[in-house]
């Protein structure tokens, strides 16, 4: 038999089965001494906040009570973008469910696996397993045989796929599972597809006759305690269009009161036999269904009678059903539907029973082949959800259902499929007639950079995987509303509205100066989806919210949306986002410095990217007003804006003071991106009046800030304003990723700058394989005068790659990012869930965040250079 390398992708994050991570971190941080003064007053008030929190039955925004470690298990997650995904391991555990919007259940659940069964050509059983190299769970399925061999299987993400091969040695087969999530760049309608494939190819390198099946099991719920609340159902369905017919199972259940089908799937063809167990007990020892599989590899599926292909008495029941579920109803006597009435009695021939409180439902499907020795063949699986309709916990909008009696938001692949519930079989039948055609593109999309020779292999692993962000964020995508009355030429009435959470752990939608930096990925990718992002933000910038609220960082009062500003974030999944922003209870973002400067940087960006001048008209007027509301801050006329002596930007614990290399650089971009925007809408008398400021601004920041080797943090006069920030030219990036060749910033100043971070912040820091710290002293040592200086930010840290490939410094540039991807990936295990903040060691912070989707930017610098180069 050939290696496992003969049969994976050349690139990608690889390990086996058994793989095991020797360096383990947590989340269990400890200020040092001279740091607590400034967080205590803060810690007291954060006490405060999280047992109101708790008492009011809401969860903390951000909880740093009960901060999540690392698993170390995670692979690519399944799924499109904004309807729910599921996590994988590594290992192949289904894990990490986010059904509910934007709400995360980190359950690993046993019942959900994949089983081959081998028979021998005189119909014998030679071997039966569950293929995961877990030791059998201590509750339930005791009699399946478990603990496969980790070193006889590798895995490999290259997302949105990922491969796993499994080596059977002692009767020479091979199984070579292939997962394919719809996340497909400029696809928007298969790209929020609920659902995979598994598409598996079984290789027989014996010499005989083999039967051989592989099953898929899966069980309601999440893992969590909801899946023991009763009232979820099980039944059969076959879906056949244009002669392709596709047959599995649908568990219907509700998830916070939502409902939600899942459905497991698989396609018939030629020399393929599917047969299906709609119900099992996951709890229970699966004796039947192990023993079922053993007798010939298939499963004694009910009778084709009971197997749905119409949709109208089934439609009709199902509505009952669920009406049943959600009621806790368990009896049903009759319904009247499209099809007419039917009996309790043929209910349950078309449906399992309603299970009763305590009980938990699971179902399989199986396809067996037959392969002479030496043949391949091949079976192909479907896993979908089906939640079409969701709300959000704050249940305050306007439109509401009368079943319901609250929000109902249409998921937006909704305006594709149907939304009554009963979509699964279409779905299914979608994912497994389509996936052969996602592969195709997703190869097109994809090896212009896997073939590059010029890029590192690592980087080509990172800058894929860490797109997992974009589904598994937490992500919501649903169609916009006719009461939103948008006007006729808004992209959301196409493309409705998205958004992502900050992190797992940060409970926050679209938290813009993260998005800032991760912004990259939707401009480059689905820039559909930035422009109606960038939409709701503009919106948003006028509107007032007079709610007062005492903020957690000083106590101090204020409206919780203030007019004429960019919000910090548009809501928490957990209240009611869109409508209640400014989620953030921690300081006043009405006076944050950055956030106005990186709307109006994003809008050039994006005009930079698209040529979209619709866009650009709709986004000055709002970019003119934030500008002159920035100008305020400007306190002594020097054209340079000042920071107030308060966390008032992204780093929101270290203190700026005067101007600051951060914020200062933020401005000069955006004076001269609001200045080109002037000029392109027709203004020119304001495109001059900004470039006057903008001259001034220029001097006061060299004059202030520049010490001849890098740009001081700030003008506070304390030592540690000599600190050296590794994203003190996040300006200056932003100005080459527009493409703007003009030297705002001094071309010398810029070099020299790059060079002192490089040789101080990277190399002088864990020896160069931990990335950049985010700020070092001139003296060499690390500047801890608070948590955040000392920290390495992973999406900072490709930000700065990025400012270093614009700028010819190709070599310093990989170096320095390379210690991040190596670092979470190979060292510390937190692959797929990138955490926001790197200690030297013991320690990180915030797993499953936002910013590393800069990793783009990178591959944006790099194929600009490379026109630039060509040209």
């Amino acid at each position: 038999m050939s290696k496992f390398s003969d049969k994976l992708p050349e690139f990608g994050w690889k390990v086996k089965l058994n793989h095991v991570f020797h360096e383990k971190r947590d989340q269990n941080l400890r200020p040092k001494l001279k740091q607590i003064p400034a967080v205590l007053p803060l810690a007291f008030r954060y006490l405060w906040y999280v047992m109101h929190s708790v008492r009011d039955g809401r969860r903390p925004l951000m909880d740093y009570t009960k901060m999540l470690t690392g698993k170390q298990i995670y692979g690519a997650p399944i799924g499109g973008i904004g309807g729910g995904t599921i996590g994988r391991g590594f290992k192949g555990e289904f894990c990490r469910f986010q059904m509910r919007p934007g709400m995360y259940e980190y359950h690993t659940v046993a019942a959900n696996q994949f089983i081959v069964t081998i028979h021998n050509s005189e119909g014998k059983m030679i071997y039966q397993k569950v293929l995961s190299p877990y030791n059998k769970p201590s509750h339930g399925l005791s009699s399946w045989n478990w603990n496969f061999n980790g070193s006889h299987a590798q895995y490999c993400a290259l997302y949105p796929r990922a491969w796993t091969i499994y080596e059977i040695p002692e009767h020479k087969i091979r199984l070579i599972c292939r997962q394919i999530s719809p996340v497909i760049p400029h696809n928007y309608k298969d790209s929020c597809i609920p659902g995979a494939a598994f598409i598996w190819t079984i290789e027989n390198n014996s010499e005989s006759l083999k039967y051989i099946g592989i099953t898929m099991t899966f069980k309601n719920g999440t893992g969590g305690k909801e899946d023991k609340g009763g009232g979820c159902w099980s039944e059969m369905f076959s879906h056949d269009i244009d002669g392709l017919t596709v047959s599995g199972v649908q568990i219907h259940q509700t998830v916070n009161k939502m409902p939600c089908t899942y459905a497991v799937a698989a396609k018939h063809k030629e020399g393929v036999k599917v047969t299906h167990m709609p119900q099992f007990d996951p709890s229970g020892k699966g004796k039947e269904l192990w023993e079922d599989l053993s007798k010939d590899g298939e499963l004694d599926s009910p009778s084709a009678s009971s197997v749905h292909k119409t949709r109208t008495t089934n439609n009709a029941l199902l509505k009952l059903r669920m009406f049943s579920s959600l009621k806790a109803v368990h009896v049903v006597q009759a319904v009247e539907g499209v099809g007419g009435a039917v009996s309790a009695n043929a209910e349950e021939r078309y449906m399992g029973r309603l299970n009763r409180t305590g009980e938990q439902l699971a179902c399989a499907v199986s396809v067996k082949l037959s392969l002479q020795g030496g043949r391949t063949g091949q079976a192909e699986l479907a896993l979908v959800w089906d939640m079409p309709n969701i709300h959000f916990s704050g249940k305050i909008k306007k439109y509401r259902r009368p079943l319901f009696n609250t929000i109902v938001i249409h998921r937006f692949y909704t305006k594709w499929f149907p939304t009554d519930g009963a979509g699964a079989p279409s779905l299914s039948h979608y994912v497994l007639s389509n996936y052969e055609r996602w592969e195709k593109e997703i190869e097109l999309w994809q090896q212009p950079v896997l073939q590059d020779a010029s890029l590192p292999d690592w980087y080509k692993s990172a800058l894929f995987n860490e797109l997992y962000f974009v589904a598994d964020g937490g992500s919501v995508w649903f169609l916009a509303d006719e009461a939103e009355n948008l006007a006729i030429d808004d992209p959301r009435l196409e493309y409705g509205h998205f958004a992502y959470l900050e992190g797992h752990e940060y409970r926050m939608y679209n938290t813009y100066d993260v998005h800032f930096y991760a912004s990259f990925a939707l401009a480059l990718l689905w820039p559909k989806l930035q422009l109606v992002l960038q939409r709701d933000f503009c919106d948003s910038i006028c509107e007032e919210n007079v709610t007062r609220r005492s903020h957690l960082y000083d106590g101090k009062v204020t409206h919780r949306k203030v007019k004429n500003s960019v919000p910090h974030d548009l809501g928490d999944p957990d209240e009611e986002p869109y409508l209640l922003i400014n989620a953030y209870p921690i300081h006043d973002v009405s006076d944050w410095r950055d956030l106005n400067l990186k709307f109006v940087l994003q809008c050039y960006r994006d005009y930079h990217l698209f040529k979209d001048d619709d866009y650009l008209r709709n986004m000055w007027p709002n970019s003119r007003v934030v500008m002159e509301k920035a100008l305020e801050w400007d306190s002594d006329g020097d054209g340079l804006i000042e920071n107030g002596g308060f966390p008032d930007q992204t780093y929101d614990s270290w203190v700026m003071k005067g101007p600051s290399a951060y914020c200062g650089s933020l401005w000069l971009a955006a004076l001269f991106c609001i200045s080109k925007m002037a000029d392109l809408v027709g203004e020119t008398g304001v495109a001059a009046r900004y470039r006057a400021i903008l001259e001034k601004a220029k001097q006061a920041f060299q004059k202030k800030l520049w010490n001849g080797q890098y740009y001081n943090f700030d003008c506070s006069g304390t030592p540690h304003s000599k600190a050296i920030m590794s994203d003190q030219l996040c300006g200056h990036w932003y100005l080459r990723a527009c493409g703007i060749t003009e030297d705002v910033f001094p071309a010398v100043n810029v070099k020299t700058a790059l060079n002192t971070i490089f040789n101080f912040n990277v190399m002088q820091f864990r020896n160069g394989t931990m990335g950049a710290v985010n700020g070092m002293m001139p003296d060499g040592r690390v500047d801890d005068i608070t948590i955040q200086s000392e920290e390495v930010w992973t999406g900072v840290v490709y930000g700065l790659a990025a400012t270093m490939i614009h700028e010819g410094m190709i070599d310093e540039a990989f170096k320095t990012a390379s210690g991040i991807y190596h670092t979470v990936y190979n060292r510390i295990g937190l692959g797929f869930e990138t955490p926001e903040a790197l200690y030297a060691e013991k320690h990180y912070r915030a797993i499953g965040y936002m910013r590393p989707l800069s990793i783009w930017a990178m591959q944006h610098a790099w194929e600009q250079r490379k026109h630039f180069v060509d040209q």
